[in-house]
């Protein structure tokens, strides 16, 4: 086993269950309980699903997504003291503009939760006269203010790196279509303010491999190691009876994230358990987000199983860097500078 590190805080009360005694494939697990989050979890909410979580102040918080019993998503907050059972607020979360009137979304589905300095932000997908990216940020989790929407339509996936690089904010997206995409590859841009993006490169695309032959988005925030930045991403595939969503992992360079340093060619986990098949939309593992502690090197995943519930699954720093790096394939597209 290499001596693979994660750069950033401790969080000593991390999320964790040991492996199994045998294990096939990628070395992460299934948390035994799942799912954590089961239906109608709020009044006047179905489901909670693709949601992201971190640790604050003394447990943890997340941002969820809700799909409320009239069909429409929106973010609900929740906190847990071990970020496994968790309370919800009853209503969802008001956001403002920068002059503190109400300015709330369509709709908002699919958030993303980063803490870069002391500014946390949340990322979702909203209409913006068709499907693209909303933004907000927040340091208290009292108030939410929106700010600029970084791109036009169509575009989904947004997360944040989780500190600047070369004194820019940098983010991943999947530019798509007003409809469920049959294709994407992710991108990152830059910007110097939260307002203005540019410089746009390409990541890395869909690849010849099963599971993620249609189309491919970001995942959880980039996890900083010595080795590059860790990242699980969602990669699809179709078949007769609908798409599968399976979790992937890359490892991409540290200063440059456009080039992927590794890529594995095997899913990290696919959908086979009841709560991963079965449900409003059947066979989906979606990661939005990891808790994950520099002194153990251990990382808890959390996924939407099934548009229905929310899943956890673990891994360690080296065991699953290890893998990537034994199993990787990269191709001119992802190991180039993402630029023509």
């Amino acid at each position: 086993m290499s001596d693979v590190k994660i750069i950033g805080p401790a969080v000593p009360n991390v999320p964790w269950q040991e492996p199994p005694s045998e294990m096939n494939g990628a070395p992460v697990w299934r948390y035994n309980d799942n799912p954590i989050i089961g239906r109608n979890p709020v009044k006047e909410v179905a489901r909670i699903f693709n949601s992201a979580v971190m640790p604050y102040e003394d447990g943890f918080i997340g941002v969820f997504r809700a799909e409320q019993t009239n069909g429409i998503p929106f973010i609900y907050l929740g906190r847990s003291k071990d970020a496994i059972h968790w309370e919800f607020d009853e209503e969802k979360i008001q956001f403002v503009d920068e002059d503190n009137k109400p300015f709330m979304p369509v709709y908002a589905y699919d958030p993303r939760l980063v803490k870069i300095e002391d500014i946390y932000y949340i990322m979702w997908c909203q209409d913006f006269y068709g499907a693209s990216i909303g933004i907000a940020k927040t340091t208290d989790f009292k108030k939410f203010v929106r700010v600029e929407n970084p791109f036009l339509p169509f575009n989904r996936n947004a997360v944040l790196f989780p500190r600047k690089i070369n004194g820019k904010f940098m983010m991943l997206s999947r530019p798509s279509d007003s409809g469920h995409t049959p294709f994407g590859d992710i991108f990152i841009s830059e910007s110097p303010d939260m307002v203005y993006w540019g410089r746009h490169r390409h990541v890395m695309g869909k690849s010849s491999e099963w599971w993620e032959a249609v189309k491919i988005g970001g995942g959880a925030a980039p996890i900083e190691t010595t080795e590059g930045w860790l990242l699980f991403y969602h990669g699809v595939t179709g078949t007769c009876n609908g798409y599968v969503y399976s979790i992937g992992g890359a490892i991409l360079d540290i200063d440059n994230p456009s080039i992927v340093k590794y890529r594995c060619e095997n899913f990290l986990l696919t959908p086979q358990e009841w709560y991963e098949e079965r449900g409003f939309v059947q066979n989906v593992t979606f990661p939005c987000a990891t808790i994950h502690d520099s002194e153990s090197g251990r990382i808890a995943i959390y996924y939407g199983a099934a548009d229905t519930y929310v899943g956890l699954a673990f891994t360690t720093v080296d065991g699953v860097v290890d893998y990537i790096k034994a199993n990787s394939v990269t191709r001119e597209p992802d190991t180039e500078i993402g630029i023509r």
